[in-house]
């Protein structure tokens, strides 16, 4: 059965919202991933968009790529006039500047600074907001300035579709690796940025067959060479179902654990969401049972080991028998 869709949402706020997104992108989007954006069925985006069409004259384009259909707003021809920011949305820009400035580097985010420079131009009254409301800690964060080259070569492939070449110097190997791939996401994580992508044929070369997609951070990526080879993007990959639905971005064999914590750690799982299936039960005031789908044994141990006394690691069996084997290791280091 499908997920239900949103009733709090009235006919207003979805044709507005419709709106909005067609006519400040240029991008096109598929009947499904409106549905999904505006929770609710593909008959009622087609609905939206009709009435769009005949009572707000639009010109939309469609286009297929297989059973799907895409839909864009006709551009016109003459650019029309800047429309200002409020302050509430300037804001928002600080704060996403800001809160990302560790994974920027020195360069990228002094571009992205002079663009918001740029913006204050279309602020209401006398254009001049204050930039320093915001911050980020910065303990145990990546310099990514010498990586910049690398990550615009990367966005680059992203937005025309073509193959990289890369040299990459994983942990644990002595010297780097020569890869090609077909770039699908860069994302972040904690303080690190990753590269999500596919294996693409070395030239003269055959491609290997791999358990998973090749999942890079991109500190490690030592020089990104765009190639003239062009890829289609899959249309069986999601992201979200990739990586939101688990715990660990490590991808391996999915197995549901199950944890106790104690008193603030209690407290503190239970904030957050930790993947979306995740079942809680307090059995005490202060005792929470958390149990969670998980890929990567290494990062759950990790996660537990953090809360010290106040988690217990209760299932699986066999990684329970590890957390003895690994909490022996380090009373031997001592």
């Amino acid at each position: 059965m499908g997920s239900k869709q949103d009733p709090h949402r009235s006919y207003g706020q979805k044709i507005i919202t419709l709106f909005v997104k067609l006519l400040f992108t240029r991008d096109e989007y598929s009947l499904s991933e409106l549905a999904r954006q505006l929770s609710c069925s593909k008959q009622s985006v087609l609905r939206l968009l009709d009435d769009l069409q005949r009572a707000h004259r639009l010109e939309l384009e469609e286009r297929r790529e297989g059973n799907r259909k895409y839909i864009r707003l006709r551009r016109p021809e003459r650019i029309p006039p800047a429309m200002t920011l409020s302050d509430s949305e300037y804001n928002l820009l600080l704060m996403c500047r800001d809160f990302t400035a560790h994974l920027l580097g020195a360069e990228m985010f002094a571009e992205a600074t002079r663009a918001l420079e740029k913006s204050q131009a279309l602020l209401a009254g006398d254009g001049r907001r204050s930039d320093g409301h915001f911050a980020v800690f910065r303990p145990g964060t990546i310099d990514y300035t010498q990586h910049q080259a690398a990550i615009k070569t990367i966005i680059q492939a992203l937005e025309e579709r073509r193959i990289v070449a890369l040299e990459y110097q994983a942990l644990d190997e002595p010297r780097p690796k020569t890869l090609c791939v077909k770039p699908l996401k860069l994302f972040s994580h904690r303080e690190a940025m990753y590269l999500h992508a596919r294996l693409a044929r070395r030239p003269g070369q055959r491609v290997r067959a791999a358990e998973y997609d090749p999942l890079l951070a991109v500190h490690r990526i030592r020089a990104a060479t765009l190639t003239e080879r062009r890829y289609a993007f899959p249309r069986d990959y999601d992201f979200d179902a990739v990586f939101n639905r688990h715990f660990g971005v490590i991808k391996g064999e999915q197995f549901e654990a199950e944890i106790e914590l104690r008193g603030s750690a209690a407290r503190y799982a239970a904030e957050r969401t930790w993947s979306p299936n995740q079942r809680l039960e307090w059995t005490a005031p202060d005792v929470l049972r958390l149990a969670f789908a998980c890929t990567s044994e290494w990062e759950l141990l990790a996660w537990v080991f953090s809360f010290r006394e106040s988690a217990r690691l209760i299932r699986p069996d066999w990684l329970v028998a590890r957390f003895h084997e690994t909490l022996a290791a380090i009373r031997n280091n001592y």
